[in-house]
């Protein structure tokens, strides 16, 4: 059975999508089978494989709302993705009405789940019933943080969230690490909002690792091309490695995981 991982974030313009795409990728340079999820209405994740939004016929919205079989909106390329178009902005309304509305998600990818290695689900910036989906139906949660004062904050929120879930929906899912993106070195403000990021979540920090920003870095962003395929011999891309209770699990080169291994069955 694949793993599930959801990366979420109430706040938005913080790298959700970015570091969703990158993760996917690298884990399938690796060598796994990774599937993303795009979640979010907007549909950023899905424009980075050249699928436009707005013209999808079939996506997250009709698997979530009419049961359609996940597979059947499966996009086969860099990674396979399940896509989203527009119709998810009215998805929450129209899962509001029904019975068991919070493991729609999860019931959807059961099917898959043997397929893959790892799930990769990004989120919309909100604690709606969408990221309440992804939640209920992950393992564990990366939280992309922006090196500024107002992102901190609203990692409270999220944790209050995700132990209403874990005490109604999912005993399982918790934190797994917090990503500090959108870092600049030369900025007082982003040296002490990480500083900070460090010392109020030093238990949840598994991710010791930033990704560093820089203009040719974003220019690519911009582009939507995975870090993985961009120049590594920036400072953007130093090599760093996730420590979770001083032991490293995987190899980080900036934000994307490098070296990953298959979780115990």
């Amino acid at each position: 059975m694949g793993r599930v991982i959801a990366l979420a974030n109430q706040k938005g313009g913080v790298a959700k999508t970015t570091s969703t795409l990158n993760l996917a990728v690298a884990f399938a340079e690796e060598g796994h089978k990774v599937f993303a999820v795009d979640l979010d209405p907007q549909g950023n994740l899905t424009m980075s494989q050249g699928l436009n939004p707005d013209t999808i016929e079939r996506s997250m919205y009709d698997v979530l709302v009419h049961k359609l079989p996940i597979e059947q909106i499966i996009h086969r390329g860099e990674i396979d993705l399940g896509v989203a178009s527009i119709d998810l902005a009215g998805a929450e309304l129209a899962l509001s009405s029904m019975i068991g509305r919070e493991r729609a998600l999860e019931k959807a990818l059961q099917p898959v789940l043997a397929e893959y290695d790892f799930v990769i689900i990004d989120t919309p910036p909100s604690l709606g019933l969408l990221t309440i989906n992804a939640l209920v139906a992950s393992n564990g949660v990366i939280v992309p943080v922006q090196c500024e004062y107002l992102s901190l904050r609203g990692l409270v929120q999220l944790e209050n969230t995700l132990s209403m879930i874990r005490e109604n929906l999912n005993p399982d899912v918790g934190i797994e690490g917090i990503l500090a993106t959108m870092y600049d070195s030369r900025t007082l403000h982003s040296r002490e909002a990480l500083e900070i990021l460090g010392d109020r979540h030093r238990r949840l920090v598994a991710l010791q690792t930033h990704a560093e920003r820089r203009v040719a870095a974003d220019q690519r962003i911009t582009l939507l091309q995975p870090a993985v395929e961009r120049d590594h011999r920036g400072p953007a891309f130093r090599q760093s490695r996730v420590v979770r209770d001083g032991q490293p699990i995987i190899r980080l080169q900036g934000a994307v995981l490098e070296n990953c291994h298959r979780p115990s069955p």
